[in-house]
This record gives C-alpha cells, structure tokens and sequence, in this order.
C-alpha cells in the first residue's frame, strides 16, 4: 500500500476537512476559502487534506479540479504567502501541502450516508482524478455541513411589492417574506430508503420531508455516523468541529412543532434552518444534555470520550441558482443583491467566497471587503447572554460590523423569558431527531437482521440509552 503524500509530517501538522455539497454555490467557496485561510495561518510544515463530498463520481471530479485550479492560482498570484516564506518561496512546495480527495454522500438516502461515514472511518478514501493513491483517514478536524434544498417554487409578486413598500430595500432583501415555498412538501419513498423492501421490523418508520432530510436529518445522521472519526481520547486533543450552515432568516416564526419537517403548511427551507439554530446553540445546556447525550453515546466511539462541538453559521445573502428563477429574473436578482450592499447591507455578500467569511456570520461592506459579524439570533441574542438595551449603543464594532447594522426591524433586546423558550425548543429539537434517528436505525438495522449486520447489534444498544435518558436515568 502507498503512503499518502503527506506521510513523514507529524500528526499535529494535519488538518483534516470534510466538506458537504461542494460541487456548486457556497460549498465551492467555503473549499476555497478554507485553503486560503490555511495557507495564511498555518505553519509551513503542515497538510491540509480537504475532503469535498458530492452525490456523484463526475461532480466529485469536477470539483477536485476546481480547487485544484483555485490552489493553482493562489500559489502563483498570493503576494501574502510569498512573503511569508521569503526569498525561497517556491509555488510548487506551497501546492504540495494541499491534498484534494472526495467522497460521495445523497443526503436524502440513509443507506448513502451510512456508507459514506464508513469508507471514511474504516475504509479508504478515493481520489477520482487519480493523482493520489487511496489513502486512510485517521481522524476529522472539521466537518462543514453545506449541503442542502431550497424548497421553493418562485415569488408572490405582491407580498413582494407590500414588503418593499413597507419595509424598504434592505430589510425586503435580507428577510424576505416573498418566497413561496412548495407546500405541501415532497416527501421521500421510505421503501426506497430501505432498499427497495418492506420493513421487517413491524411498522414503517416515520415519513421524511425532502429538504428535511437534504439540510438537517441527513447531516444530523451523519455527523453520528462521523463520532468515531470526530471524537477524541483525551482532552489534550483540539476537539472536532461540526459546523451546520444556517441562515440569516430562520426566526422562532418558521418553526412549527405540529408540522416539524415542514412537509405540510411551513416553509421547509427556514424551518429547517431554524432547527439547526436551535440544536446547535443548545447542545451543551444542562437541560438539554440528558436528551442530547445518546447522540454522541455512540459504541463506535466508546474510547473517546472528548465528543466534537457544534458550531453554527451562514454565509450572508448569496446570489446562488438554489432560488429557481430564469435567467431574466437570476440577472435583476443579482443587480438587486448588488443595490442592497452598496445601500448599506453588512449581509450582501451576493457571491460565494465572500459567502464563506466565517463560522459565525458572513458580512460586506460596501466596498465588498468580506469579514467575520456575529449574528443575532431570534431567542438568544448574539451570545446567549441578557444584555440591557444600552448594551447594543456600548458595542465598540464599527461600521459593517457593528450589532446595530442590518439588524432585523422588529429584533428587540433578548429577556429571560424568550432565552428560557429558546433552550425548550432546542430540547424539543433534539427529542425529535433523536426519536426520527433511532426510528430508522431500527428499521434500517431490522432490514439487514437476517445478514448479522453489526449495525444491528450498535442500534438496540443506542435504542436502549435513548429511552433510559428520556427517562431520566443515565446511560
């Protein structure tokens, strides 16, 4: 078996990213900024090894080669990392840190994901241009959570005009109340989850929305699937990162408990952005953690203790083909997009790299100069913290960056009771997903029964530390 190309450097000199829905959009740019970023800041000695995931071998090479091609250019053309190294700096060593793999994941096929988290923690993963040998993946630092469906089906005109004349430019733009969502939504074959059979198992497991399944259960499966890899035995090891892409308009209104997956009346994509929100800021409150906990109790990663962190973040207002307009429409889109950032808006980022500042909030100014901004978020403020009304005129960011700018118009000072709220959605958030993720383990392990499928075994012992938490006892 070949060595890896970065054989020989040592273990803290690697940096392992994966990288969903990066053959298009913001995943494209997140790849891009992330060998940018490492470049700029890493030691010379060490290795990025970005993992892109694709639905498709042919997507998974067209996007190697654009990050290739994206590397290519910024070792000739980056002064910055010219001067970092000197009088030697040589392109070529600057490319030879970079390595480029993929693997392919459907988000909305179960047995996809599980097969996708298996080739990267026990198996090999594949280069498909060929130019590295499959190599192993002994751990991830990262895990980008990109992927995703949009869930509508064009705009209602005069929402569009009542909003823009009550609402202005900016604030129509950044929290649209215009898009029309398809409802009721699609919703996926469970039969054809399964793999074409009938549950053995008793009953069916419960249905899946499409853009449910596209933008949270199925990273939500999959960052479980990922324990083993995200996980650490001790606490002198940096922590794997899980960070769920989000977006700027996803307030306490989209989320409906009564119609969870957004497969009825609620519009699927900010719904389910909502729910990423909420699991992700709540994850590690005391009164979640006894829900939460058979989540990263995985067997698979018994002797690792030290469970990944979730992060949240967005990448601004990005021009992307996700919305479905024509041409004619995409063009007046991106003119307007455009407007609103040179009227003001920290949150137009309108393209994809700019999209990718950060892992908190994506901001512009008007002079299209990108940086990180914290974010408002509808029942937990910027930080999770009471703050009195004059905290926001003590903020000492200024212009773009500042809390005050781009700011939704009806966003008040977070109280104790809408914090209080907040953490019992999130509860409720990671009850549901929990009951949804062992619901089809079940089924899915109850289908392979007669094969004496490890994922069996794993999946009644998960099964029985999920109701022995919601009872109270620990696991």
């Amino acid at each position: 078996m070949s060595s890896p190309p970065w054989a020989g450097a040592s273990s803290d000199d690697l940096y392992f990213v994966l990288i969903t829905g990066a053959n298009s959009g913001v995943g494209v740019g997140i790849g891009e900024r992330t060998i940018d970023e490492f470049l700029s800041s890493r030691p010379l000695s060490s290795h990025l090894i970005l993992i892109p995931t694709t639905r498709s071998k042919a997507k998974s090479r067209d996007t190697v080669l654009a990050l290739r091609s994206h590397l290519h250019e910024v070792a000739h053309t980056s002064k910055e990392l010219a001067a970092r190294s000197g009088a030697a700096y040589d392109p070529q060593a600057t490319i030879a840190r970079v390595h480029v793999l993929s693997v392919q994941v459907d988000l909305c096929d179960l047995r996809s994901i599980r097969a996708a988290a298996d080739q990267l923690v026990n198996g090999k993963v594949a280069d498909p241009t060929g130019v590295i040998a499959d190599v192993r993946i002994p751990r991830l630092d990262a895990a980008l959570f990109n992927a995703g469906l949009g869930g509508w089906e064009g705009l209602d005109w005069l929402e569009f005009a009542r909003q823009f004349a009550t609402r202005g430019l900016i604030q129509s733009t950044t929290y649209p109340s215009f898009k029309k969502a398809v409802v009721p939504a699609a919703v996926l074959d469970s039969q054809k989850l399964l793999g074409g059979e009938k549950p053995r198992s008793g009953a069916s497991p419960p249905a899946l929305a499409e853009v449910f399944c596209a933008n949270t259960f199925g990273h939500y499966v999959l960052a479980h699937e990922l324990l083993p890899a995200l996980s650490r035995a001790n606490i002198s090891e940096a922590p794997g990162r899980v960070v769920w892409t989000s977006s700027i308009d996803a307030g306490h209104e989209h989320l409906d408990f009564d119609d969870f997956q957004a497969s009825r009346y609620m519009a699927p994509y900010e719904s389910s952005k909502r729910i990423s929100d909420l699991i992700c800021l709540t994850s590690d409150l005391p009164s979640v953690q006894e829900v939460s906990a058979p989540y990263f109790a995985s067997p698979a990663a018994a002797d690792k203790p030290v469970k990944p962190r979730f992060y949240v973040s967005h990448p601004g207002i990005v021009c992307t083909p996700m919305f479905p307009l024509n041409w004619f429409l995409f063009f007046w889109y991106w003119v307007t997009m455009h407007l609103s950032r040179i009227c003001g808006s920290p949150w137009h980022t309108v393209d994809a790299y700019r999209g990718a500042t950060s892992s908190g909030g994506s901001s512009v100014t008007r002079d299209r100069r990108s940086a990180p901004k914290k974010t408002e978020v509808e029942g937990w403020g910027w930080e999770g913290r009471i703050e009195d009304a004059e905290a926001l005129k003590r903020d000492d960011a200024e212009g773009a960056l500042h809390k005050s700018k781009g700011r939704k118009w009806d966003a008040a000072t977070l109280t104790k009771e809408q914090k209080a709220q907040f953490e019992a959605d999130g509860r409720r958030c990671w009850e549901e997903l929990e009951r949804l993720r062992v619901a089809w383990e079940a089924a899915l392990a109850g289908n392979r029964r007669e094969t004496g499928d490890w994922f069996y075994t794993m999946t009644s012992s998960m099964d029985g530390a999920y109701k022995r938490a919601r009872s109270g006892i620990k696991a």
